[in-house]
C-alpha cells in the first residue's frame, strides 16, 4: 500500500531542526508527487542551496528500505545523487540527497530518453555489488517463486538495482538512476530482465523490449533457461503484489510479466 504522505511543515520542529543542522536554515519546500513508499518526498530550498529530502516514521516497515539506501549509497555510480546527511529525529528517519534539476524519463517507443537510460543501465553493469553490505542475493530473493527453488542461475556478484520504473530514473543531459530502496546481488543481466516488463509497460511489444535490451553484452550471451527460471519467478512474484495490493498498474504488470514468459518460451 501507499504510504501516506506528510509535508515538510507537517514533520514535527525537532526533526525539521535535525535536517537544517545539515543543509541551513529552509526557505521554502515543496512536496514532489513521486516516491509512494516515503513518508515525505520534498524539494527543499534551504541557505546552502536546493536538497531532495526523503523519509520514513522510524517504527514503520519501509525504514528498512532506508537502511538499505545509506548503505548503498557510496558505491553507485558517479551519475547517482550523492547522500549528503542522514538524520533519525522526532520519530523520523530522513535522508538528504543532492538535487539535481532533472525530470523523470519516458520509456514510451520513440522517447529520446532511452539511449541515455541505456547508458545509465550499462554503466551499472560494471559495477561489482561490494563485500559487506546487508543486500538480498538474486538466488534467495527469488527462491520462493521459483520452479523447485532453481535459482542457481541468477547467481553473480553485479550490483543490481531491480526497480528500473522511469519514475526512477531522472534524465538531465544524462540519466540518472535513483531509489535504491532494493539493491541485490546477482547476475547482471537480471536489470535487463527487469527493464523489458518496464519497456512493455510504456507501450514496447515483447519483442521490441527484447531487441532492446540485447544492447546489453549481460543479455546477449545469457542461457535461455536462466532468463526463463527468473522470469517465471517474476511473474509469480508480481501475481503476489497485484493480490496483495490490487491496483491496476500491479495488476498490469502481473499480466505483462506473465506475456512475456509466454512470449521467451516461443521465442
Amino acid at each position: 500500500m501507499s504510504m501516506r504522505r506528510s509535508n515538510w511543515h507537517d514533520l514535527p520542529p525537532a526533526a525539521r531542526a535535525a535536517v537544517e543542522h545539515h543543509v541551513g536554515p529552509v526557505k521554502e519546500a515543496m512536496t514532489v508527487p513521486a516516491g509512494a513508499n516515503s513518508g515525505i518526498a520534498a524539494l527543499v530550498h534551504a541557505s546552502d542551496g536546493a536538497v531532495f529530502i526523503k523519509g520514513v516514521p522510524v517504527d514503520h516497515p519501509q525504514a528498512r528500505t532506508q537502511d538499505r539506501e545509506a548503505a548503498i549509497n557510496p558505491h553507485l555510480p558517479a551519475a547517482c545523487p550523492r547522500l549528503l546527511g542522514r538524520v533519525r529525529a522526532a520519530g523520523w528517519d530522513l535522508i538528504v540527497y543532492e538535487h539535481l534539476d532533472a525530470r523523470h524519463a519516458t520509456y514510451a517507443p520513440g522517447s529520446l530518453d532511452l539511449p541515455a537510460v541505456a547508458d545509465a543501465i550499462e554503466e551499472l553493469q560494471a559495477v561489482r555489488c561490494p563485500d559487506g553490505l546487508h543486500v538480498k542475493d538474486a538466488a534467495q530473493r527469488w527462491a520462493t517463486y521459483a520452479d523447485d527453488a532453481d535459482t542457481a542461475p541468477l547467481q553473480g556478484d553485479a550490483l543490481l538495482h531491480t526497480d528500473l520504473a522511469p519514475h526512477n530514473v531522472l534524465i538531465t543531459d544524462r540519466a540518472h538512476l535513483i531509489d535504491w530502496a532494493w539493491p541485490t546481488r546477482g547476475a547482471a543481466w537480471i536489470d535487463p530482465a527487469v527493464l523489458v516488463l518496464r519497456l512493455m509497460e510504456a507501450g514496447h511489444s515483447a519483442r521490441e523490449a527484447d531487441i532492446f535490451a540485447r544492447r546489453f553484452p549481460s543479455w546477449s550471451t545469457v542461457p535461455r533457461h536462466a532468463v526463463e527460471v527468473f522470469s517465471v519467478a517474476n511473474a509469480r512474484t508480481w501475481e503476489e503484489i497485484a493480490r496483495h495490493d490490487p491496483q491496476h498498474w500491479k495488476k498490469r504488470m502481473a499480466q505483462l510479466a506473465h506475456a512475456w514468459v509466454d512470449y521467451w518460451r516461443v521465442g
